[in-house]
């Protein structure tokens, strides 16, 4: 059936309308996403805390099932101090991410995330270690205010190395809502190189005042497959730059080994000095005490577990550990006594030499 030409125009007209008003629509929510806006926020917040981040495109838009930015080729690097580029290492490389908006976010209201999702990032402990020792006390601010996620953050399939080895695989992360005086909840799961799944838990209530970010009511859950625990509850402060103090303090349970009583002190970088993590256990036959850098000491415990064979040697800092026995992979030690650093007594070689007088002259 032919259809009258005054009909076939009809159509084609209404057609045609309903076909402008779609494009003028999905033109209208595409220029209020403004990609250029929220990656100029996260750049700024990367910025703010003495990184740079980088896409591999630019982020892009969509709007189904809700609005939301697409970031391809994450990559976040100590930014240049004017060193050689030495430092610029990358701290994260992830495959892409996505930043869920909710609607009232595109009408002009406060920029709030409601999700964050990154896919396979992978995390260098060399290169954030190099990060962390180069920041100066107070070189980066703390924000005015922390940033809304409505329904949190979301990782998947994520990765730790140090020294080009795989540290953790298989890592996942979920937290809740992100929001000032509301406590905000962070579960971190993974597996070791050996196939030990990890998970770890932290609960806290952050807000900042005077220019500190506060972090209250802390609570700390770890654990693994073998019946070892660690609970600790304390508070955490952070005064910009690598300014960071924590103290909290609970028990920790050695899967065989008994209850230690433990606690954890962070003390904030000095100007010659990292921040060093200060830790004690007590327990039965057993005494820990050492100084040392958060990152080195997962370095040293790493070498320690390593399943193609442990590599035995003293802790990275200053102080001592006295144990009853020690069972690490396929080694047994009875009676292990190891004073490091500056807990190592003076030996007699390194008395000073007393003064002998002078030669005669002739």
């Amino acid at each position: 059936m032919t259809l009258p030409r005054p009909l076939r125009l009809l159509l084609i007209v209404v057609a045609s309308v309903f076909g402008g008003i779609a494009l003028t629509v999905l033109a209208a929510l595409y220029l209020l996403l403004q990609p250029d806006r929220f990656t100029a926020m996260l750049k700024q917040q990367a910025s703010d805390a003495g990184l740079e981040l980088t896409l591999s495109s630019p982020a892009s838009p969509t709007l189904f099932p809700r609005p939301a930015l697409q970031l391809e080729g994450i990559t976040l690097v100590a930014r240049d101090t004017g060193s050689g580029g030495a430092l610029n290492m990358p701290i994260l490389l992830a495959a892409n991410g996505r930043l869920v908006l909710p609607w009232h976010t595109l009408f002009g209201g406060p920029m709030v995330i409601s999700r964050m999702q990154i896919n396979s990032p992978r995390v260098d402990l060399d290169a954030l270690q190099a990060w962390l020792m180069s920041l100066p006390p107070q070189s980066t601010a703390v924000p005015e205010q922390i940033p809304l996620i409505v329904t949190g953050v979301r990782i998947r399939n994520g990765s730790v190395v140090e020294n080009n080895s795989q540290w953790l695989d298989g890592v996942s992360l979920d937290t809740g809502r992100l929001a000032p005086g509301q406590p905000f909840g962070i579960n971190l799961s993974g597996k070791e190189t050996d196939g030990t799944p990890l998970q770890l838990q932290v609960s806290m209530v952050p807000s900042i005042a005077g220019g500190t970010l506060m972090l209250n009511n802390m609570t700390v859950h770890a654990a693994d497959s073998s019946a070892t625990e660690l609970n600790l509850v304390g508070h955490a402060r952070w005064s910009g730059g690598n300014h960071i103090a924590a103290q909290l303090q609970g028990k920790f349970s050695l899967a065989g080994d008994g209850i230690y009583d433990a606690a954890v002190l962070l003390a904030p970088a000095t100007q010659n000095k990292p921040p060093l993590l200060h830790i004690k256990l007590l327990g039965k036959d057993n005494h820990v005490d050492l100084e040392l850098s958060p990152l080195a000491l997962a370095q040293w415990w790493n070498q320690l577990a390593n399943p193609q064979g442990p590599q035995l040697s003293a802790p990275p800092g200053n102080g001592q550990i006295d144990m009853a026995k020690l069972d690490i992979g396929g080694i047994h030690i009875d009676g292990l006594s190891v004073q490091t650093g500056n807990a190592v007594p003076a030996s007699a070689s390194s008395a000073a030499t007393p003064a002998q007088p002078d030669a005669p002259h002739p």
